[in-house]
């Protein structure tokens, strides 16, 4: 079975065409995965070569049948990203695929006009890039540098615009969506100031996107030079982490030797004790920056109907924020106290 069967290519939606208008054939699904990535997938994440399109099809009737207004894409290689970083849960991933819509819809500061182009100037200062080599589990090492950013050149969420994106290219390789990614975070010279931009409204907004909306695997994070102002970021993050997620932050201080226990030297650049060169933000820019016409083409299959108020979704809006904002209360002097 393939997407061209049952329900059109996106869902539909309010201002949708009609049942009776017939969308472009999808494409056919091809799968890149080398033999010992099948091998990989099948072992780790119950993907079964032979299953995989009747897997698909089964997420996209419930999708038709459960969400019918959703407006999200429904080819068999969009869908797959959600079984597989759920392991090919039919419910779980369809969940996924809910909250990774709802936190498109319920954060238009970050999610309205979203494109490359629009977040230049955060990739040119280097707050976030991908190392050019993968490490030796396959997975591409997210570089992620606070201390480029300059609050009062544009919000925080400016850089969660371009994380986003950053996690949205990777995961168009099937590699990535079974190998997962490592993030790498430098918070060098992170000032009390600048934490304070983080506070929990933000913070509960972009873990529930990580955790709980989106399809990637992060296997490992790993903090370098973190001030002593990071136990008071990472007391607000905590919360929200879920245990498996929290077991996997790595906090390394200033030991490079830690750090290469989790990041081998020969893909690390010379700025963290690595063999690779000097850290070089310019490819992975450029290759973002080319993507411009994919991802107008690839979110507008994402419509956003005009009465989206999906139950079961991850974000509850105006209580999650009022909770938020008590919490938030209490942050600035336990910042203060760890700094």
């Amino acid at each position: 079975m393939s997407g061209d069967s049952d329900c059109t290519r996106t869902s539909p939606s309010a201002g949708s065409p009609s049942d009776n208008e017939l969308l472009p054939d999808p494409p056919k699904y091809v799968c890149s995965l080398s033999p010992d990535l099948v091998t990989k997938a099948r072992e780790e994440l119950q993907e079964k070569p032979e299953w995989r399109l009747r897997d698909v099809q089964a997420l996209r009737d419930m999708v038709c049948k459960d969400y019918p207004s959703l407006g999200t894409c429904l080819d068999d290689a969009f869908l797959l990203r959600f079984l597989r970083a759920r392991k090919f849960d039919y419910d779980r991933a369809l969940q996924l695929l809910v909250n990774y819509h709802t936190c498109r819809r319920t954060w238009p500061e970050v999610f309205n006009n979203l494109k490359p182009s629009a977040i230049k100037p955060v990739l040119e200062s280097g707050f976030v890039t991908v190392l050019p080599h993968r490490d030796p589990e396959g997975r591409h090492v997210v570089c992620i540098r606070p201390d480029r950013w300059t609050p009062s050149n544009y919000p925080i969420t400016e850089n969660i615009r371009a994380i986003y994106l950053t996690l949205e290219k990777l995961i168009q390789s099937e590699e990535t969506q079974v190998n997962g990614i490592v993030i790498l975070a430098d918070y060098k010279g992170v000032s009390l100031s600048k934490a304070s931009h983080f506070g929990p409204f933000v913070a509960k907004k972009v873990i529930g996107i990580l955790q709980d909306g989106f399809p990637i695997r992060i296997k490992a994070v790993n903090i370098i030079n973190e001030p002593r102002i990071f136990k008071g970021i990472f007391a607000i993050i905590k919360p929200f982490l879920k245990e498996k997620i929290a077991n996997r932050f790595f906090l390394h201080g200033c030991d490079l030797n830690s750090l290469h226990q989790n990041i081998p030297p020969v893909i690390l650049p010379e700025e963290y004790g690595g063999t690779a060169g000097k850290l070089d933000i310019s490819a992975w820019n450029e290759l973002l920056l080319a993507s411009e016409e994919d991802f107008l083409r690839d979110f507008s299959q994402l419509v956003l109907p005009c009465d989206s108020s999906p139950h079961d979704m991850l974000v509850s809006g105006d209580a999650d924020e009022k909770q938020c904002d008590d919490s938030l209360r209490g942050m600035k002097p336990q910042l203060y106290y760890c700094y």
